[in-house]
């Protein structure tokens, strides 16, 4: 095994990549590989100062320390996006390509086998799969979402260098099996969140299309009004007097108060008895079938 040297780590993942056939994951594999090449010459990072690991739907870049890393977020903040967006509004929906994004930097040593360690490295690799970055670009209109690991906000993002501003990155904290990890998101915070996942467990792509998130939370129920036990609800229709037939027949007549069918012309006869409108089903909505008392449902 080599030597660990210092290295700055880029992440690019597909959303949703398994999803697609065969074909359509090389084609996305394509225009993934095809993409960091680009954005790397564009911040002059060449095949000499970098390696690179193929993940399937992800690809792991280990570039020189020496590069320039302001380079490379001024190229991911704004050329990769712009991107992005030109080809998937020409593409069909099965090719479009969302990617999540992670920078990071740290100490990385190549095995006997080609094969990558370091905890850095395993640190950038749990900010890529966090659910919080998952649910962020989920949530996003645009078609990419970037996390930095906390020492690279430290050395470099906090500075707020041109093209690189610090104001538009929120602190996060995303739980692992290796502990909790500090991090800083670029753009909101997904809904819901205060800036920490209460779990880092991967649910999955779920293809809700942005501001579709089911974290959300369910509306509250509307507060009960104030005054007295038994009061209606502010604007409700005042409950009115209840009216009683018992015994005789009636074929019309005036009733008075508020009443819902009420009769009128003609005359009755019985005994009436007045008394308080009580229990639901009866002209104030609060049947127990949610009928309004016409025999009609409430939203009828």
């Amino acid at each position: 095994m080599t030597d660990p040297v210092s290295r700055t780590i880029l992440l690019l993942d597909i959303e949703r990549f398994s999803d697609r056939d065969d074909v359509e994951q090389a084609y996305l594999r394509r225009m993934l590989y095809d993409l960091t090449d680009r954005a790397l010459e564009h911040a002059g990072i060449d095949e000499t100062l970098r390696l690179r690991a193929d993940r399937g739907d992800a690809v792991m870049e280990l570039i020189d320390a020496n590069a320039s890393v302001t380079a490379l977020l001024r190229v991911l903040l704004s050329e990769v996006p712009a991107e992005l967006r030109a080809v998937n509004r020409m593409a069909s929906r099965s090719a479009q390509m969302r990617l999540r994004g992670v920078v990071a930097t740290g100490y990385v040593a190549v095995d006997e086998h080609d094969g990558w360690v370091g905890a850095d490295l395993n640190h950038a690799c749990r900010l890529l799969d966090a659910a919080l970055l998952r649910q962020a670009l989920r949530e996003r209109h645009d078609d990419f979402a970037l996390c930095v690991s906390d020492a690279l906000y430290a050395g470099v993002v906090r500075h707020d260098h041109p093209g690189i501003p610090a104001g538009d990155f929120r602190p996060v904290t995303v739980d692992s099996k290796n502990g909790p990890l500090r991090a800083w998101l670029h753009g909101p915070l997904p809904v819901g969140r205060d800036g920490r996942a209460d779990r880092d467990h991967d649910h999955g792509d779920t293809g809700e299309v942005p501001g579709g998130s089911g974290d959300r939370p369910a509306p509250r129920p509307p507060a009960a009004p104030d005054g007295p036990a038994g009061a209606p609800a502010p604007g409700a229709p005042a409950t009115g007097t209840s009216i009683t037939i018992q015994g005789g027949t009636f074929s019309g007549g005036v009733l008075g108060g508020n009443q819902y069918g009420g009769i009128s012309g003609g005359h009755f006869t019985g005994d009436v008895s007045l008394g308080e409108q009580r229990g639901g089903g009866r002209g104030d909505g609060g049947g127990r079938d949610g009928r309004d008392g016409r025999g009609r449902g409430a939203d009828a």
